[in-house]
């Protein structure tokens, strides 16, 4: 990964499912999968609870999901129904690399922050051809809550050595909306997996990132616990 400068002193941080990639489809069917082998109800309202968030984070918060199945038995049945051939594609979202490409060129900082995993974030960015233009990566594991708590993005604002009042967040989901909020930085949100309305707490929504100029709006140091 290249390391960058200079972009007037400001900063951006990325999501990746949904805002640089569109694997939610994929990502849902998986969850669908899951919820189907253990015989438990769902709708769409379930499913996307487990948008732009850790998966044991949300089955943490509501233990009616898979009860009495712990983290461990449920990562591995993921990752095999996860191995399927049938799964829908993973989709690069064009608008959002040439976007990425256009800060890298200005030199603009850019990290991620992700709720997924390690292997996936370096495979997702490799596919998108961005791995090399990303200072680091904020992963699952690499922290101890995950959105809509603002801990990954208030490490991505140390990663990128820029104050959180000078960053914008890159998300296409509430949870990732309401941390970058918490975290004290500007919002962008993308209607990649949501519509507008659902991400009204991002300072713009746009359908597509190369709609946006910058520096975007935001970024007042709106931080809140």
């Amino acid at each position: 990964m290249a390391v960058t400068g200079g972009g007037e002193g400001r900063g951006a941080l990325f999501d990746l499912d949904g805002t640089l990639v569109n694997s939610e489809p994929r990502s849902m069917e998986v969850w669908a999968r899951l919820l189907q082998a253990h015989g438990r109800p769902y709708d769409e309202e379930v499913l996307h609870r487990f948008m732009g968030r850790r998966g044991p984070d949300v089955v943490a918060e509501d233990p009616s999901l898979f009860p009495g199945v712990s983290w461990d038995v449920l990562l591995v049945e993921l990752q095999r129904i996860g191995s399927a051939p049938d799964l829908p594609p993973v989709q690069v979202l064009p608008e959002s690399v040439a976007f990425v490409r256009s800060l890298h060129g200005r030199g603009v900082p850019v990290a991620l922050v992700t709720s997924a995993g390690r292997e996936w974030a370096e495979s997702a960015l490799k596919m998108a051809g961005l791995w090399e233009l990303f200072t680091g990566t904020v992963t699952a594991a690499d922290v101890a809550v995950g959105k809509p708590d603002p801990e990954g993005y208030r490490a991505g604002a140390r990663m990128l050595g820029v104050p959180p009042e000078r960053i914008t967040v890159f998300e296409d989901t509430p949870a990732g909306v309401e941390a970058g909020r918490r975290a004290g930085m500007g919002v962008v949100g993308v209607t990649t997996t949501h519509d507008r309305e659902t991400l009204s707490g991002a300072d713009l929504v746009v359908d597509h990132l190369t709609e946006v100029g910058w520096p975007p709006p935001g970024g007042t140091g709106r931080a809140k616990a």
